[in-house]
């Protein structure tokens, strides 16, 4: 059998695993937490006897974790995706309607940092005058909560599509100086800047093809960062995308869809995080 087909069943099979491992870990700290058999709508006097016992047998039926999951995972399987009890919609049309409005601004996001954070750490590199004013805003805008970002943003009528690759820039600054200092500091790259060569040519040509396996990997970790960034800038900016379904479903314990979306952000986490490695590894055997 061919080393890459036993390396990526392997991978496969590790995905797998991961993937559900999140949903039951996510299936079980919502079935635990305080308040999860409490249903506001319980509150409402004009609920009859019949109403309420629907409701609470509503809760009972998610009431055993590993009966749930493995219900829920062989649906899952079937292509139905259940429905939102807190939402009364279908989950599937519910992340459908909302993917794009998510991928919409983490694209926006991911671009603009890695643009802005890209070409200051690239200037503090080339010119150490510029090392202090890239740092002094790097720290500046770590210092900032995302939430408080989002709302600073917001109220002020700015750009909301902008505040994720503003969350995003301090996080990969540092990262991208250091790197970027380290391939300028190799011996042919020395002694081709010191020769005069077109600086444009030895970014291209020598500096990003020793820095590739690197920038890859930190691509997928930085579409982890996005999301996770995207949604107190969705629930706090009213953006009706996946981070405000999330944090709608975890503020009325709603099981289903949190499971549901934990499998699924973890499958493509995991899915971007691979794709940067399979990547990453050709470059460097290209390059060696």
């Amino acid at each position: 059998m061919p080393r890459w087909f036993t390396r990526m069943a392997r991978q496969l099979g590790a995905l797998g695993v991961t993937v559900l491992l999140g949903g039951a870990l996510t299936a079980t700290l919502v079935r635990t937490s305080p308040g999860f058999d409490t249903d506001e709508r319980l509150l409402d006097p004009r609920l009859d006897a019949q109403s309420r016992a629907a409701i609470e047998a509503e809760h009972a039926a998610d009431g055993n974790v590993a009966r749930f999951y493995v219900r829920h995972v062989g649906a899952l399987l079937r292509g139905d995706w259940g429905i939102s009890p807190s939402l009364k919609a279908p989950i599937g049309t519910l992340i459908r309607s909302r993917l794009p409005v998510t991928a919409e601004i983490m694209a926006i996001g991911i671009a603009g940092g890695w643009v802005l954070a890209f070409t200051l750490a690239l200037a503090a590199v080339l010119w150490p005058g510029w090392a202090r004013v890239g740092g002094a805003l790097s720290v500046t805008a770590l210092s900032v909560p995302a939430a408080a970002l989002a709302v600073l943003i917001f109220s002020t009528g700015g750009p909301i599509r902008a505040i994720i690759a503003l969350i995003l820039f301090p996080r990969l600054f540092d990262f991208l100086r250091n790197l970027l200092a380290d391939a300028y500091a190799q011996p042919h790259i020395v002694t081709a800047r010191a020769k005069g060569l077109n600086p444009a040519l030895i970014l291209i040509r020598h500096v990003l093809p020793v820095c590739a396996p690197q920038l890859l990997a930190l691509a997928g970790v930085s579409a982890s960062m996005a999301f996770g960034a995207a949604i107190p800038v969705e629930t706090l900016c009213d953006l009706p995308g996946i981070g405000q379904l999330a944090w709608k479903a975890a503020l009325a314990r709603d099981l289903p869809v949190l499971v549901s979306l934990t499998m699924l952000i973890t499958l493509l986490t995991q899915i971007c995080n691979a794709v940067s490695d399979w990547a990453g590894a050709g470059l460097q055997k290209g390059h060696a």
